[in-house]
């Protein structure tokens, strides 16, 4: 609002200064001084007939007062030419074009150049994200300080090359990874590290140096599921969509019911043009699986009965994290509890509270952070 107001005017100023000279008349000095100059000639003669002056005097102000009168009768002539050189209906037509043509100009302009779509954003939330964009190049800066005074720090590696990734500097990514793998020695996990890098930095194109990557850490550890799930990418993008299909379909059988990826290999292998296998529910999505007596009790209960036990069990899982809230297990149950109740809604709630709750420790705030973010929330 504050900035329409602005233009607006902005818009009235520059109206006003195109309309100011045409609105201005010319002043008619010209004639009311040739009425002047007459009036004296005529009280000359008046007071030469009286005896007030005598001839010469009379004389000398006549020829006085008729040079005036010539020279004023020159202006007159000069003005008239002048209007007729500047016809009223030329200047009504500026006059109407300025009004019409800057306002709707300068608005077609910022319309073409500017950005009328974008909301309001108040000033603490801008300086907000700016102080953080702020935070993260300084930790990033003081640890490529430090690779650069210690550069066989290989934790210093690893904790900056998923940075690398998650801000899209691929390159910086893949040569952390790579310099990763040097000073530590290889596992399945670093290597399915590297292929991500890699794969990133080929804008989601498996080259043959990613799928070598995964392909070695595949012989590492031949459940590793990043390596398995780029492998069955590789196939879809060699054309080899059955193979992709085969790889996908076979970690969904072995996964649990509430692994935080199986989403994404289901949307996979829809895209492949093959229906993925309905999942089954877990207990409690992973809580402590209940006891004789409560399956006994269950199998008499109705489905609403039974969905009404699983809820509550749920509440009070809820309840104790409201109490001790440094519980990471606990959080993400109660998240995977949420999404497999199809309480979509709790579960951003409990996202939330389960940010605030592990603030203080920097390690499970990342990890609850990759559990929110693989279940979509």
């Amino acid at each position: 609002m504050t900035l329409w107001l602005a233009l607006a005017l902005m818009t009235a100023a520059a109206i006003f200064a195109v309309l100011w000279p045409l609105g201005r008349r010319t002043a008619a000095a010209g004639g009311s001084d040739i009425a002047v100059y007459r009036d004296q000639l005529d009280e000359i003669a008046r007071d030469r007939t009286s005896g007030l002056i005598g001839e010469a005097e009379a004389e000398a102000a006549k020829v006085e007062v008729s040079r005036r009168l010539i020279g004023a009768a020159d202006v007159a002539d000069a003005d008239k030419s002048a209007s007729g050189r500047s016809p009223l209906w030329r200047r009504r037509a500026t006059a109407i074009a300025g009004l019409v043509l800057l306002p709707v100009g300068t608005t077609a302009l910022y319309l073409a150049i500017g950005s009328p779509q974008l909301p309001g954003q108040p000033l603490a939330a801008r300086m907000a994200a700016v102080q953080q964009d702020r935070s993260l190049q300084t930790l990033i800066g003081q640890v490529e300080a430090h690779l650069e005074r210690n550069p066989n720090d290989a934790r210093g590696y690893e904790v900056i090359a998923p940075v690398y990734l998650r801000l899209g500097r691929f390159s910086d990514a893949v040569n952390a990874r790579r310099k990763l793998l040097a000073l530590s020695g290889e596992t399945a996990e670093r290597q399915a590290d590297l292929g991500e890098a890699l794969a990133a930095a080929g804008n989601g194109v498996i080259t043959v140096e990613a799928k070598a990557a995964f392909e070695r850490a595949l012989v590492l550890d031949p459940a590793d599921l990043k390596a398995k799930f780029f492998i069955g990418v590789a196939a879809e993008q060699d054309g080899d969509k059955p193979k992709a299909a085969a790889i996908w379909t076979g970690m969904l059988k072995d996964a649990p019911p509430d692994a935080p990826w199986a989403p994404v290999v289901r949307e996979s292998l829809v895209r492949v043009g093959v229906t993925p296998p309905s999942p089954t529910a877990p207990p409690i999505a992973g809580m402590a699986a209940p006891s004789a007596s409560d399956v006994a009790a269950a199998s008499g209960m109705s489905e609403q009965d039974r969905g009404d036990m699983i809820r509550g069990m749920v509440a009070r899982l809820a309840d104790r994290l409201k109490e001790d809230g440094n519980d990471l297990e606990g959080w993400q149950r109660l998240l995977r509890a949420y999404m497999v109740l199809g309480d979509r809604d709790k579960a951003t709630a409990a996202a939330g509270d389960a940010k605030k709750a592990l603030a203080g420790n920097p390690d499970k705030l990342r990890q609850i952070g990759d559990t929110i973010k693989s279940m979509g929330l």
